[in-house]
């Protein structure tokens, strides 16, 4: 199957899971080769690449395109690279959120509390195995994508990013970490936390990725990253919105998971700045009550965490923070689609990056 001049997110979506699948559940076949008790390890890895939108992907494959480039099933193979990169990114972000459900099922940490039941510390060895899991996750990344069939020419061009990639994700990561529980929640800060933790390996990076292998000039590489940074960012400012906000049954997450973790959200960042004094005393005690029931083990923590969600919202509401994150999220697709416009692609590259925007920012899960 072939991506033809119209874009059809469908069919690449389809040629995308095609090769993740196999990769995976030849890994996973690998892993329980060694012991038959990896057998639920295994199966968390092939579940972390189970779903998504292969929006990562799907930005590689036409930053390589933008640059001319044929289509090309082994730039496919090396495109489908960037969602084990995601898949590997999730398991961590989920265990280090302490976050229950992710596409609906419970996420990595928890499913495997099922392969250490007679374990002195069943949820401590869970958590491990899921830290691990993710650990492979990461290495079958660059592994899927050396052996994608493109020539080592092609790929010394791009290795240099994986190196930025690796560095810049996890110091987002860290930076979320060091400022989650802020006490003056600043936007400047939520948004570099967007920029390194999602926006640039979420969309820049695959777009440059796919841009170098196909060899790149110096203008074409910059338009890749004036684009992609600002509709990254407004990739995560929509899923800030969405986790709050979004309907659980679409999104498949946990709407109290960043009230509970009083992570430093661009969307309470901007209900702090819009609150007074009332305002902000009532989110201490709240996100102090969201924190304190992530900590408690009690039959009425989720009823305690819902209500404290519902009353964070009416705050949001009613200072009307949403519509002040959906205005940024409008102010970066619009400078997104202002560069796609200079760099005149050719057709189906522009047509595709145009519909790929409107797919990251505007969406329900």
């Amino acid at each position: 199957m072939t991506v033809p001049e119209g874009w059809e997110p469908g069919a690449f979506k389809t040629r995308v899971d095609q090769v993740l699948h196999r990769f995976a559940a030849g890994e996973a076949g690998q892993l329980v080769a060694i012991d038959a008790s990896l057998g639920l390890v295994a199966d968390a890895v092939e579940t972390a690449v189970a779903d998504g939108k292969r929006l990562r992907a799907a930005f590689c494959y036409w930053g390589w395109r933008a640059a001319g480039q044929p289509d090309s099933d082994a730039l496919v193979r090396a495109a489908a690279s960037m969602e084990l990169v995601h898949a590997a990114a999730v398991v961590h972000d989920d265990l280090i959120d302490d976050s229950p459900l992710r596409h609906g099922r419970p996420t990595a940490h928890l499913a495997l509390r099922e392969a250490v039941r007679g374990h002195p510390e069943p949820a401590s060895a869970a958590r491990s195995l899921a830290m691990l899991a993710g650990d492979l996750l990461m290495s079958m990344a660059g592994q899927l994508f050396v052996t994608s069939g493109l020539p080592a020419a092609y790929l010394g061009r791009a290795r240099p990013l994986w190196a930025s990639l690796a560095r810049e994700l996890v110091a987002g990561e860290c930076l979320e970490i060091l400022h989650t529980g802020s006490d003056a929640p600043d936007t400047a800060v939520s948004l570099k936390v967007v920029r390194y933790k999602t926006a640039k390996y979420t969309v820049e990076q695959p777009l440059l990725i796919g841009a170098l292998l196909g060899g790149a000039g110096e203008r074409l590489r910059a338009g890749c990253s004036a684009y992609g940074l600002p509709l990254g960012e407004a990739f995560q400012l929509r899923d800030d919105l969405l986790g709050l906000f979004g309907d659980p049954a679409l999104t498949g997450k946990d709407g109290s998971d960043d009230v509970r973790g009083h992570r430093p959200t661009a969307l309470l960042a901007e209900t702090w700045r819009l609150a007074g004094e009332e305002d902000r005393a009532r989110l201490r005690t709240l996100l102090a009550a969201g924190a304190e029931t992530r900590r408690a083990d009690t039959a009425d923590t989720e009823t305690i965490t819902a209500d404290t969600a519902d009353a964070v919202r009416d705050v949001m509401r009613r200072l009307k923070a949403p519509d002040r994150i959906e205005a940024m999220i409008t102010v970066r697709v619009e400078e997104a689609l202002r560069t796609l416009d200079e760099l005149a692609l050719p057709g189906p590259a522009a047509t595709a990056l145009t519909g790929l925007a409107h797919s990251a920012a505007v969406r329900r899960s």
